[in-house]
Parts: structure tokens; C-alpha cells; sequence
């Protein structure tokens, strides 16, 4: 981890040696129309044009990146309809497609609803180290994707791909300054090693730091919550033969973060802490794709992927301090109130694919279908240390081991069946078996056979509209709870989630081709819903007990609507609107009292029922350039165990600029309108003093931000 307080050498080698994608000259621009047809799903089998695509997918591409100057994948989310995220980390981690995925993830038996992959590298419930440089598009797949990947897909995937490299030099750098001490240094090469033209290489760094908008008032500093990120990419690709391309994908990241972010009086960014949390996570990862296209009528591709994180989680669970607690608890009983939770994991995952795809001279069915077939293997193996303390003492002590190995197979067949009509079908079949053990003497050893697919019918209405109608059905294995008290003895195990999803979509370009649009409507079923539910123990309040049951079946429906109009050469408009309602099927659960909580007909929680985006781009033919983009939420609960909500909000992001074919120079702003907004809420007892009464607390995101970004390339 490099640590910037002034331009160290690292920086000025890396600003002077490298460059920045965020150069556009008007000259260079491919036309609009173009770019649209050319922006393909890679997280497909086949890479797809989106619009060819018989589902609802989301594609931000690097013009819409650069435009609005996110940094990381935090700074472009909002622009995804029927997307959330649970802020109970310091950068997103925790996400929720459509009303489904996870909060939050305390234990370590992890099992995500929601798929995260890098460059082909899986990192699902990880995906905290993603920064926006040099990312050629964040693709994000609505729907269980049970056919392409199975059982950690349930809600959807989020695939984000990098650029590759490049067979012409072109290096550069870029530097971001900013208020909360904000400073980022950018910097990538790419080109071809040799005069063959068949070794090409790209590499791309980033070192993002600042304070993390939180004054720490016992303490006296303001970095308690700080944000002190490394990111490095590097891409080797060969052509090895004419038949054989082979790809190898680096990458490493180190988060160093704070997380210091609760507060007592829900002022939200005047802490008290006395111990200020961590949140850590230092990735390395690697990815091998071998492509192999001189069989008769047949490709070959092998996808091989490992990745080892250590991570940690860390916070200070009274959310103030000694002299504080004194203060309030010294005239009665108890007189101090401490409590310290951490938790440090080591995770590695390792994935390999192997798949078969037909090419044209090899179609059956009277060379009506494409056709593909593939095996999966992956192992992931996790250890964790729990340990919190209370009032001095150890309170909780946990370590554990966890692994678990999927194999599957899967088929998928692409017919093409005359009068503008296609059907896509697919099926996989995978097997889970899992083992745990830890130190509380809990062990369990599941296994299960599950399978899932699709079956797609598109119809090509005209050269400008398509339309398709989709049945898919995916999966989340079941699980178990880990340390559960002697009362909670029927929780210990939990069922697989099935989620059957019916969506009709239509794809349209108007004007020939200048304003696209993608609209779907869709229809949710989960049975044997998988629900977090949290519990304080009532005679150690200072303590949950959290589990994880079945709460019976639930529907959720709604529509999201997407446009692009480049409305001249010079303007470019955009925007996303999301609908969503969810609720509960037959659900009942326990409060800490015994009392009967009812959340039947509930809205599930992170699910609001509207989510929208609107940005404009305008580049004038000098040079100058602008863009404005907003984004909000309707209001949503925080929580599957209460009725704690947010409130609606809308924020406003601008950036202005200059630019020229070789350096570039912006101003930008996130948040201008400094507005407070909650993306993680509890309701609980916290205080002592108060008699451990339950009442709302909130984790406000980010207030307004202000800085200055200057790139520079050299070809």
C-alpha cells in the first residue's frame, strides 16, 4: 500500500510514464450509432449484442464512466435501475438485484444471491475493491442467470470488465484532487511487447486515498473512516497460433479503509468512538482464458480463475467512549459500557471452466441451432476469526473453516426458427457440497444436487424493435446457523431458494438508431425465501444472534426502462427508471421479548419502490465539455427483522471540462446539494443508559465532494 501526503516519486513516475482513458478528442469519436451497436454483453457465452439479448441488462459503458468521473463502482450504481445496496461496509459490498440479496454478512459461511465477477475472476461478496479506472464496462444482469452461472446468481449478476490490450502504444496518467483531503493517482500502458504484433500487454494502477468525511470529536482527528485504496491490473495476451489465444488477467488490490460511521445522536458524521473500526480487504487474484478455434465446426474454451482475499471487519460496538459512558452511567448500574467486534477471514476461490461451442459449419437441426456444452468446478475455502469484547472482557471468541465445492454441467441451445422468431433454452445441473466446522464445537456437512436454466423466445418485429418474453428459474443452496443458544435449536438448518422469473422485454432503436430503448416488465416467485433475521439477546444486550430461515414464498414485480439519445453530434442524453414491489409471503418471527412479529405482505427490505437516473453530455466542437447527471431512490426499509426506513432521496453529480488530444483538465462535483441520505439503518437498543430501548440509527453516504482531475496521454 502506497501512501501519498505530497507527489512522491511513485506518483510522478507513474503520472509521467502512464496515461488516462479520460481523453476524448472529437476527432477520435466514433459516431454514436456505431458505438451502439458495438457494445456487447461479455458476460454472455457468446458475447452478445445487448440488444440481441433475450433479458434485462444493464450495460455502463467507458463513455458514461469517464463522463461522470466515477472512481469507483459506489459512483456508478446509482444509475442502475432496480439496484441497491446495503452500506453496512465502508465501499458497497452487499448488493440486491430486483428486491433480492444480502444486508450484510457477520458469520462466514458465505453464500451470495448476487454474483460479482472481475475479468472472469470470482469475487462474489467481495466486491468492495472495484475501482472504475480503466474499466471498459460494468455489465449488470437482471435475473437468475441459472444457465451461465448457477448457484451464486439467484437475484443477478454484476461483471465488470476491464480494458485488454491494445496492438498500438498509447500510456498516460491522470491525477484527482479534492476536498476530504481527496488524492487519486491513475496511470496505465498498453501495446505490443514485440515487432510480431502477437504479445500484447496492458497495465493499470490507481492509488485512491482521503479522510472519509467523519470527525472523530473523542480523538480529535478526521480520518477514522478513511479510505486508503490500491488498485493494480495487468493483461497479457498472445496469439499464439492462428487457432489459439490465450489471456492472463492480474490483479491485486489493497483496501487499507476505517469504519467509523455509526453515532449515537444520528448527527451521522461527528463520531465519538474510542476504538474506530476497520474495514479491510487485500485481493489478489488471477484469471487464464484460452481460446481454441482449429477444431472442425467446434471452439474450445477454458477459463481458469483463483483469487485469495484476507479481510477484516472491524467496529466499535458503543459507538462512543469511556469518558462518555461515565458520564452517563456513573450515578446508577452498570458504570462502564465497552464493547469491541471484529472479525478477520481468509477466503480462496478457485474456479475452472471448460465449454464447447458450435460454429456455423457445425449448427444442428438442419443448421437451424447453435449449440454449446460445459463443465464447472470451483472451491472455495474460508477461515474466520470472530472475537468481540465487553466491558474488557472476551465476549464471543469464534474460529471456524468452511469450504465448499460446486460441479456442474450445463447446455445451452440457440435456434433460429424462421419469420423474425429465436429461441434460446439452457440448463444447468450442480451439486454443492459443503463442510464447516469451528471452535464452538458446531460442524455440519450439507450436500445437494440443484439445477436451473432458461427458455427465451425473441421476435425480431422490425429492423428497429425486439421484443422477447422469458422463463428462468435459479437457485441458492441451502445452509445452516453457526453458535446458536440452546432456544434457537430449530434454526440450525435452512432450505435452498428457488426463484422462478417471468419477464417480457422490448429492445427499439428510433431515429435511425440515434435514441435506443430498453423496456421489460417481470414477475418474481421465490419459494423457500432465505431471510437474515437478527435478534438481541436479551441478557446480553451488548450481543445478536443472527440466523438465517426460510420465510415461505414471496412475489416481487415491477418494470425498469432505459434509454440513450444522442441527440446531436455534440449532446448525449441518457436514462434509467426502476419499479419494484415486493412482499413477504406467510412470515412470522420472534422478537427478543417473545412476542410475535407479523411481516406477511411486507416490503422486503433495500427494496425501493421507484429508482431512477437521468444524465446529459454536451462536447463542443472547441473542446469544452459538460455533464450533469442525478439519481434517487423512493424511500425502502433497512432491515428483515423491523420497520426501520430510510427517506427518499435525489442526488445531483456535474463535471466541466476542457480537452484536447493530449491533456485534459475538469472540475467536478458530487452530492452538490449536500444532501443526507441513509443506506444502512438499525433499530435496536444501544444505550445503557436508556435502558437498552430500541430506537433508529442511521449510516448516512457520502455529503458533497469538490475536486479537480488533469490527465495526459502520449500514443
Amino acid at each position: 500500500m502506497f501512501k501519498f501526503t505530497s507527489l512522491s516519486p511513485v506518483s510522478l513516475a507513474v503520472m509521467t510514464a502512464l496515461t488516462s482513458q479520460a481523453s476524448f478528442a472529437a476527432d477520435e469519436q466514433v459516431s454514436s450509432q456505431d458505438e451502439i451497436e458495438t457494445i456487447v454483453v461479455t458476460a454472455d457465452f457468446r458475447g452478445t449484442e445487448i440488444d440481441k439479448m433475450p433479458s434485462s441488462i444493464s450495460i455502463i459503458d467507458q463513455q458514461q464512466i469517464e463522463d461522470e468521473g466515477a472512481q469507483h463502482f459506489e459512483d456508478v450504481l446509482s444509475s442502475i435501475a432496480n439496484f441497491n445496496w446495503s452500506g453496512a461496509t465502508s465501499r458497497p459490498r452487499y448488493f440486491q438485484i430486483r428486491g433480492v440479496g444480502e444486508q450484510e454478512d457477520y458469520k462466514g459461511a458465505p453464500n451470495s444471491s448476487v454474483g460479482y465477477v472481475i475479468d472472469d475472476i470470482d469475487v462474489s461478496g467481495l466486491g468492495m475493491v472495484s475501482s472504475m479506472f480503466d474499466m471498459q464496462q460494468v455489465e449488470v444482469l437482471r435475473g437468475p442467470q441459472g444457465t451461465r452461472y448457477g448457484a451464486n446468481a439467484l437475484a443477478g449478476l454484476i461483471y465488470l470488465k476491464s480494458n485488454d490490450p491494445t496492438d498500438v502504444a498509447e500510456h498516460g496518467a491522470e491525477v484527482s484532487l479534492g476536498n476530504d483531503d481527496l488524492r487519486t493517482f491513475s496511470g496505465f500502458s498498453s501495446g505490443p511487447i514485440d515487432d510480431s504484433g502477437k504479445l500484447l500487454y496492458r497495465v493499470a494502477l490507481q492509488q485512491h486515498s482521503q479522510n472519509g468525511y467523519r470527525d472523530n470529536l473523542y480523538l480529535g482527528t478526521d480520518d477514522s473512516n478513511k479510505r486508503d485504496e490500491f488498485s493494480g491490473r495487468a493483461k497479457l495476451r498472445w496469439y499464439a497460433t492462428d487457432d489459439l489465444q490465450l489471456d492472463l488477467t492480474l490483479m491485486h488490490a489493497n483496501f487499507d479503509n476505517g469504519y467509523d460511521a455509526w453515532t449515537l445522536d444520528n448527527n451521522g458524521f461527528d463520531t465519538l468512538s474510542d476504538l474506530p473500526g476497520e474495514d479491510s480487504q487485500k485481493t489478489t487474484g488471477a484469471g487464464f482464458k484460452a481460446h481454441y478455434t482449429g477444431f472442425n465446426g467446434v471452439e474450445l474454451t477454458s477459463l481458469t480463475s483463483f483469487a485469495s482475499t484476507d479481510h477484516t471487519h472491524a467496529y466499535d460496538g458503543d459507538w462512543a467512549n469511556p469518558d462518555y459512558w461515565a458520564s452517563k452511567l456513573c450515578d446508577g448500574s452498570p458504570c462502564q459500557y465497552d464493547y469491541l467486534w471484529r472479525k478477520n477471514g481468509e477466503r480462496k476461490t478457485w474456479t475452472q471452466e471448460f465449454r464447447l461451442t458450435s460454429t456455423e459449419s457445425n449448427r444442428i437441426f438442419g443448421d437451424s441451432t447453435d449449440w454449446l456444452l460445459g463443465v464447472y468446478v470451483m472451491d472455495l475455502q474460508e477461515d474466520n476469526a470472530l472475537y468481540s469484547e465487553y466491558n474488557t472482557y472476551p465476549d464471543e471468541v469464534l474460529d471456524s473453516e468452511y469450504e465448499a465445492r460446486n460441479y456442474a454441467v450445463f447446455a445451452q441451445l440457440d435456434s433460429y426458427l424462421g419469420n423474425g422468431y429465436s429461441l434460446s433454452t439452457g440448463l444447468r445441473l450442480e451439486r454443492r457440497d459443503s463442510e464447516y466446522q469451528d471452535t464452538n464445537k458446531d460442524a455440519f456437512d450439507p450436500s445437494e444436487n440443484m439445477w436451473g436454466g432458461h427458455i427465451a423466445l425473441a421476435k425480431n418485429l422490425s429492423q428497429q424493435h425486439d421484443a422477447y418474453i422469458r422463463l428462468a428459474r435459479g437457485y441458492k443452496a441451502g445452509g445452516f446457523n453457526m453458535s446458536l443458544p440452546a432456544e434457537f435449536a430449530d434454526k440450525k438448518e435452512f432450505d435452498t431458494e428457488i426463484l422462478y422469473n417471468y419477464e417480457l422485454g422490448l429492445k427499439s432503436a428510433w431515429l435511425e438508431g440515434q435514441l435506443t430503448s430498453k423496456f421489460a416488465i417481470f414477475y418474481m416467485d421465490r419459494e423457500d425465501q432465505q431471510v437474515s433475521a437478527s435478534q438481541q439477546d436479551p441478557n446480553r444486550p451488548q450481543r445478536f444472534i443472527l440466523f438465517t430461515e426460510n420465510a415461505g414464498s414471496s412475489k416481487n414485480y415491477g418494470a425498469e426502462f432505459e434509454a440513450n439519445w444522442y441527440a446531436t453530434d455534440n449532446l448525449h442524453l441518457y436514462t434509467s427508471l426502476g419499479w419494484l414491489e415486493t412482499e413477504y409471503g406467510q412470515y412470522q418471527y420472534k422478537d427478543k421479548y417473545g412476542s410475535i412479529k407479523d411481516l406477511s405482505g411486507r416490503e422486503l427490505a433495500h427494496s425501493p419502490n421507484f429508482t431512477y437516473s437521468l444524465g446529459a453530455t454536451y462536447r463542443t466542437d472547441s473542446g469544452w465539455f459538460a455533464n450533469i447527471n442525478t439519481n434517487g431512490k423512493s424511500e425502502f426499509y433497512y432491515s428483515d427483522s423491523n420497520d426501520s426506513k430510510s427517506d427518499a432521496y435525489n442526488l445531483v453529480n456535474a463535471k466541466l471540462g476542457y480537452e484536447t488530444d493530449i491533456w485534459s483538465a475538469y472540475l467536478w462535483g458530487r452530492n452538490l446539494f449536500d444532501e443526507k441520505y441513509g443506506v444502512r439503518g438499525f433499530y435496536f437498543g444501544n444505550e445503557p443508559d436508556l435502558d437498552w430501548a430500541a430506537k433508529q440509527y442511521i449510516r448516512y453516504g457520502d455529503p458533497q465532494q469538490f475536486g479537480l482531475t488533469l490527465n495526459v496521454k502520449f500514443l
